[in-house]
């Protein structure tokens, strides 16, 4: 490990050479964790594509602690969380600004803390950030949602204020969701984890409950106008979909438009889902994965339910998806509208090509670098940007 790091602080820029596509072997090679029928061909283990532009990955900074998630500002720098509960914001050459404080105190144990981050669309204006975090509160812990104005002088965050909370609490550390988008009205999309426990898990089908939920919220934390379960008895008014496990990744097709999520499985079973208002994401009623221990999910084991939606793709084994992005820059056309998905344990960023919502191809980046990459996304200068459990920040760009 220690002559992979200096190889890599010698060697920061990484220069990946052009080479032809092919999509008639999968860029998978490991053995499946189960051999569950997938509900139509292409749906996992697809052809792997390479990228022909020369392109390099650039080691900016390794001076981050656990970051969480990454947001480009109007002016091309970077803001981003760290677990442990403060936000730093990086230039493009790297250097760091000392933590920003004012959020509310975080639970930072497991896979709690300060997570997810966006920016107000009139941020050159109001200069208000929104983010989410994980909350000690009686009983427990729970996904809370906050927003607060950035200070003149970048050093602290200015009358924070939570605006939900995604109830009801659990005692325990894991599956936050915490993913949190602006929409084209300026309302919000959050993504909210099922905590994990088998006592907890049925909660995601259940419509009173914000757990394994894809929330949709205005920047007060009201349900948004329109939503599908308004006016439903029993129902929270803010949920957009249900049947989620814990969604880490949140993003918009820059074409269409549409909502897309990914879905961290149990073993096997990480999912691209393409969500829907109303829709029904079937965990853990349905799953193409099994338990950590090895023995199946569900009675019945079942991968297909009427009234439940498929996913878009999914991975077995594993790559553990956290934050994603589609492409819409302008530096590498090939890959314009291609999903790029930062893998935990994968340990590389996934590029994901989709036409007609199936994916036709995957090429996995970085895999060199030996990094969990937590999150990715684009910068105003047409780059990606990404982060990683170990504290990098990545430029990727044409070479």
């Amino acid at each position: 490990m220690q002559k992979h790091i200096l190889f890599s602080l010698a060697f920061s820029t990484l220069a990946y050479a052009s080479c032809a596509q092919s999509a008639s072997t999968s860029v998978e090679t490991k053995s499946p964790n189960s051999t569950y029928p997938s509900a139509f061909k292409g749906q996992t283990r697809i052809g792997a594509v390479k990228t022909q532009t020369p392109y390099a990955a650039k080691v900016l900074t390794e001076g981050l602690t656990s970051p969480w998630g990454v947001k480009s500002l109007p002016d091309g720098r970077l803001i981003i969380t760290e677990k442990s509960g403060v936000m730093r914001i990086a230039k493009v050459s790297g250097e760091l600004s000392k933590p920003i404080t004012g959020a509310p105190a975080v639970n930072s144990d497991g896979q709690g803390g300060l997570l997810g981050i966006t920016i107000d669309p009139n941020f050159q204006k109001n200069r208000m950030i929104y983010w989410t975090f994980s909350e000690n509160v009686q009983g427990g812990t729970l996904t809370s949602v906050a927003k607060g104005k950035l200070s003149a002088d970048e050093s602290k965050i200015e009358g924070a204020t939570v605006i939900y909370r995604a109830t009801p609490a659990h005692k325990g550390n894991l599956h936050y969701g915490g993913r949190i988008l602006f929409d084209k009205d300026g309302n919000l999309f959050v993504s909210t984890g099922e905590r994990s426990d088998k006592v907890t898990r049925p909660q995601a089908q259940e419509l009173n409950s914000s757990l394994g939920k894809i929330l949709h919220i205005t920047t007060d934390g009201k349900p948004v106008a329109g939503n599908p379960f308004l006016g439903k008895e029993g129902a929270k008014p803010e949920l957009y979909s249900y049947g989620h496990r814990n969604v880490q990744g949140l993003t918009f097709h820059p074409v269409t438009g549409e909502l897309f999520s990914n879905e961290f499985g149990p073993r096997g079973g990480d999912e691209i889902n393409h969500v829907q208002a109303g829709k029904n994401y079937g965990w853990p009623t349905i799953t193409y994965g099994i338990e950590y221990s090895g023995k199946q999910i569900g009675e019945p084991v079942i991968q297909q339910k009427e009234g439940m939606e498929q996913p878009i793709y999914y991975w077995d084994p594993s790559v553990s998806p956290s934050g994603m992005t589609f492409y819409s820059g302008d530096m590498i056309p090939e890959w314009k509208n291609n999903l790029f998905v930062g893998c935990l344990s994968g340990m590389h960023i996934a590029r994901l090509i989709i036409e007609n919502n199936r994916v036709v191809g995957e090429e996995r980046l970085l895999t060199e670098e030996f990094q969990r990459f937590r999150d990715v996304t684009q910068g105003k200068d047409g780059a990606l940007y990404a982060v990683t459990d170990q504290g990098r920040l990545y430029r990727i760009a044409k070479k």
